[in-house]
């Protein structure tokens, strides 16, 4: 019974001491691509997760915008978020004044990591 769940819950199709030589390293070099996106996700999930807090603090006064250097990071955290929460915006119902589109595109961006990536991805190429 052990056996059988730890052969599901694999992540790769075939173990990699099975492949031979020549394409074990093709397949160390798909896993460190994967690898990257899969950081690059992660990286832009906290920065998502930045500019909410950021777009909090604002609106309740908290943190000046009249500083430059707020100024500064809250231009560049708009500029890395907006174009991946435009789209977004226009199938997201209003809900007055809360904005949920980045709890939105962190569940994407989570289903794209497990499901797409990790899941579809990762087994067809390795």
């Amino acid at each position: 019974m052990g056996e059988a769940v730890s052969k599901s819950c694999r992540p790769f199709a075939v173990p990699l001491h099975h492949v031979p030589y020549r394409r074990r390293k093709v397949h160390l070099k798909m896993l460190a691509l994967l690898q990257f996106i899969d950081m690059l996700l992660r990286l832009y999930m906290w920065v998502i997760i930045a500019s909410a807090v950021l777009s909090w603090l604002i609106a309740f006064n908290v943190v000046n915008t009249q500083n430059r250097f707020v100024y500064l990071v809250t231009d560049a955290l708009y500029r890395l978020t907006e174009p991946a929460l435009r789209p977004l915006r226009r199938y997201v119902p209003d809900l007055g004044g809360i904005d949920i589109t980045p709890v939105v595109l962190i569940l994407l961006i989570i289903f794209i990591r497990s499901v797409v990536l990790w899941g579809v991805i990762a087994p067809a190429v390795l």
